[in-house]
């Protein structure tokens, strides 16, 4: 009987330590930033100061058949946030300026359709970093020694320049562009 209770004790003092030491799971914030994005600002490249638009940009990444949110050829913008893949050391994109569908002058035919525009290819090359953000969150990767390379091929390119805001760039957040881009 007395092994009894004092099972019975032990149980219930497992129990309570058990239960007051767990605690709720946590869930990340929204506001906790993630791995971020590469962020691209466009420039005039005769007039480096100012800010320059593209006009229907389409952006994608290459070997994927679906474009950017907001990047699908419409979109005339200044500035593009790039997601780079964790698991690679570079991330191609597309950048099609003055992107458009040529239906071939067939407008109810869509099967000789045809994109017109200005296609460059980047190439951004990185060393990812992971980085551990909270146990809600768990990691988030960062990039290091960023730098962008063109397709040296390309004697129609219409990006003449990416320059990094920094030396030895890094993307560690998503809140400051990164590189700038000038172009006619």
């Amino acid at each position: 009987m007395k092994l009894n209770i004092i099972k019975k004790i032990s149980l219930s003092v497992f129990l309570l330590l058990t239960v007051c030491t767990c605690e709720r799971d946590d869930i990340c914030p929204e506001d906790v930033p993630t791995t971020p994005r590469l962020v691209v600002e466009f420039f005039d490249l005769s007039n480096q100061e100012n800010i320059k638009d593209v006009t229907n940009l389409l952006v994608q990444g290459v070997g994927n058949d679906e474009t950017l949110s907001g990047l699908g050829g419409g979109s005339t913008v200044n500035t593009v946030q790039l997601p780079l893949k964790t698991d690679e050391n570079s991330t191609q994109f597309r950048f099609v300026k003055d992107y458009a569908i040529n239906d071939n002058g067939t407008p109810n035919d869509s099967t000789d359709d045809f994109a017109t525009g200005n296609e460059d290819i980047i190439t951004i090359n990185y060393i990812t970093e992971n980085v551990y953000v909270s146990r809600a969150c768990g990691y988030k990767t960062i990039y290091k020694a960023v730098n962008i390379q063109f397709d040296v091929d390309d004697i129609d390119r219409w990006i003449a320049l990416a320059q990094p805001l920094n030396d030895n760039q890094s993307i560690e957040d998503e809140t400051t562009t990164h590189f700038k881009f000038f172009h006619q």
